[in-house]
């Protein structure tokens, strides 16, 4: 099969013939219809996070079952299914208390580079090639575990699968799992990418006003306003802070920040209101640390509070965004950004870092 191996951090992608082994016991062979691009790999392909190498990156994507490994009981061949980069492994004692978000399973993928027995199904040649969190979805095909991925409903199509198995879970679920009930509450959301644009949808669901959104680039700020931001701040251009209270003069009750960068989270921290909360859901490179100052924390009782993969429960929050989605309740089609076949892979993530709107989509099987 055709896959996308990073073979050194700081390097372009190599799109290559690579052999694939047979799922094991518990694993299922997806084909990949769908895989987004996300500043998550991003850091990846740069070093700013670190994985085993060589690596096919990918972790957020959709496609159909074409084998079931032994034991698998729940999917079939045929089955259209959104891929997750956070395993449940329903034993931990965050799987049993409803988190599944933080599963400790998570960390032998990661650390190991491999399936949740910490081995890979990747070859090149006679050498191994490792999984990145479990799913390396920028390939033709890719093996999962049974527990990393939810079925897919007629009607949807695979670019929605895939995104909503990250960006749109991700900030719609900062808003619905997390910040909760905000009818009439302002909002301020630093980045309009693809996770923040999902935050600007889920807080338009949810009811929040004002919601702010804060970027650099006009063109994405165009398309929070599409979606349901009430206001828009170029930070390029304007001070964000006095922007803010400008619309809110005593703060905002919720922020949420999309980018992982210090000094977008403490532009955050300043514009809460006494009382209000700051919600970190972008990543950073690895030891990145930002300040607060402390009386201000006390003082005004804000808080900062992280939240990952939409601090959700899969399988009961991708159902429900799917069928919102098909109620015409979540636009997530306006998400979606330019497609690119699996050899402009590299061309993709110049237009991620150079600013591009809604989420870049990687077909694999579509001709260059």
């Amino acid at each position: 099969m055709r896959a996308a191996l990073l073979e050194s951090f700081g390097t372009p992608l190599v799109v290559r013939d690579l052999l694939l082994d047979a799922p094991h016991a518990g694993e299922v062979l997806v084909r990949v219809e769908a895989a987004g691009v996300c500043h998550s790999d991003q850091h990846y392909l740069t070093g700013d996070l670190r994985c085993p190498l060589p690596v096919v990156p990918g972790h957020e994507g959709a496609g159909v079952i074409e084998e079931v490994g032994p034991g698998v009981t729940g999917f079939a061949v045929g089955d259209r299914v959104c891929l997750m980069w956070r395993p449940r492994c329903g034993q931990c004692p965050y799987c049993l208390a409803g988190r599944p978000a933080l599963c400790e399973a998570a960390g032998i993928q990661a650390a190991s580079g491999g399936l949740l027995d910490g081995t890979t199904r990747l070859r090149a040649g006679g050498a191994r090639v490792h999984h990145l969190l479990g799913v390396s979805c920028f390939a033709e095909y890719c093996i999962v575990s049974e527990r990393a991925v939810v079925p897919v409903p007629p009607g949807v199509p695979p670019e929605i699968a895939a995104i909503a198995g990250c960006a749109v879970i991700t900030g719609v679920g900062a808003v619905l799992n997390v910040v909760g009930e905000c009818a009439g509450d302002g909002v301020v959301i630093f980045g309009a990418g693809g996770v923040g644009l999902s935050s600007v949808l889920g807080a338009a669901l949810a009811g929040a006003n004002p919601i702010i959104v804060v970027d650099v680039v006009a063109e994405r700020l165009a398309m929070a306003a599409r979606l349901g931001a009430t206001h828009t701040v170029d930070a390029s251009s304007e001070d964000v802070a006095a922007a803010v209270r400008g619309i809110r003069p005593r703060g905002v009750e919720w922020a949420i920040e999309a980018i992982g960068r210090p000094a977008t989270l403490e532009t955050a921290i300043d514009v809460l209101r006494p009382g209000g909360t700051l919600v970190a859901i972008g990543l950073g490179a690895v030891g990145t640390t930002f300040s607060v100052p402390l009386n201000l924390l006390v003082q005004r009782e804000k808080r900062v509070v992280g939240s990952l993969y939409g601090s959700a429960n899969p399988l009961i929050d991708l159902p429900r965004l799917f069928e919102l989605y098909l109620a015409g309740r979540l636009p997530l089609d306006a998400l979606i950004g330019q497609r690119y076949p699996l050899d402009r892979i590299n061309a993709a993530f110049a237009d991620l870092t150079g600013g591009s709107v809604g989420r870049g989509v990687v077909l694999p099987w579509e001709s260059p």
